[in-house]
């Protein structure tokens, strides 16, 4: 089912975008040309819990859909951080100003595996404290909301989170907390 990558064009590069045109060929001698191909950094993200069980949300405009979004925390992995687990807890502390006792991992998935080349990885962060202010790059503007987990799942319900990646990964959170009933 694998296709054989007969050549690549980079049409696009920045630094956190990248495009290119690739010519493939299928097992059976199709030759699908061309086809496009987006590289991103590795993300991060994170359901974080306070020390009072209290779920830590960010809420920001979101340019390309002209609103505000209600996210959970996350980012880019950046080539400074040592592991996966080192950049969630930078990206938490740096939009949240929280620092973090435990994360357990919970996985990785793709954003769009038929046009991306990255992975998000997932966490479940707990025994959050704010230790600091916010470290905002020069284009966010974030504010940090608590809610109680009953709250998150009420949000999930009337689709006020909307980030699709941020909902599987409350949705691996939450089946980890034994909140998630089927």
């Amino acid at each position: 089912m694998k296709w054989k990558t007969l050549s690549s064009e980079y049409l696009f590069k920045d630094l956190w975008f990248t495009v290119r045109k690739d010519r493939c060929e299928t097992p059976d001698g199709k030759i699908i040309d061309p086809y496009y191909v987006y590289e991103f950094p590795t993300w991060v993200t994170a359901l974080a819990l306070t020390e009072e069980n209290q779920v830590i949300l960010v809420k920001q405009y979101r340019h390309a859909i002209g609103d505000i979004s209600l996210e959970i925390p996350g980012g880019c992995v950046d080539d400074t951080d040592k592991s996966f687990e080192d950049a969630i807890a930078r990206e938490l502390l740096e939009e949240t100003g929280y620092s973090f006792q435990k994360f357990i991992y919970l996985g990785k998935i793709s954003p769009n595996p038929s046009t991306n080349t990255n992975w998000m990885h997932m966490f479940l962060a707990t025994g959050g404290k704010k230790t600091h202010e916010q470290k905002l790059d020069h284009n966010e503007n974030i504010e940090v909301e608590l809610c109680s987990i009953d709250e998150l799942k009420n949000f999930l319900k009337t689709n006020r989170i909307i980030q699709a990646m941020h909902v599987t990964c409350i949705m691996y959170a939450l089946q980890k907390l034994g909140e998630l009933k089927y």
